[in-house]
């Protein structure tokens, strides 16, 4: 059974920053494209970055455009977010996703998700 765990969560102030981590029981990990995803409350859950199976290409929304970083550590099977200059607009449950078709994943598709982690930024 795959499981992706999110962690690193946590509430914050405006300003601040938090890593989140996934980690993945895919037992080819390094051949998933990974993303992180959110979603606020009365809100569709939104794509947030994504990154290729490599690590070599990644994408972003525009929203967190030079604050926040997806990178992945593929010995590890994990996939982390790296979240600076957080605003309170940035309050979501965030979700690590993962599919092999990268494009489709940008989409918003993919075939395994996590729990999701709570991220609360106070003004």
């Amino acid at each position: 059974q795959v499981q992706l765990v999110e962690s690193g969560g946590g509430l914050v102030q405006t300003g601040d920053s938090l890593r989140l981590s996934c980690a993945a029981s895919l037992r080819t990990f390094n051949t998933y494209a990974m993303g992180w995803f959110r979603q606020a409350p009365g809100k569709e859950r939104e794509f947030v970055e994504g990154i290729n199976f490599s690590g070599g290409f990644t994408s972003y929304t525009d929203s967190v455009k030079g604050r926040f970083t997806i990178s992945r550590d593929n010995a590890k099977n994990t996939v982390y977010l790296q979240m600076n200059s957080l605003k309170p607009e940035d309050t979501a449950v965030y979700y690590c996703a993962a599919d092999q078709d990268y494009w489709k994943l940008l989409r918003s598709g993919y075939d395994y998700w996590g729990q999701g982690t709570q991220v609360t930024v106070s003004s």
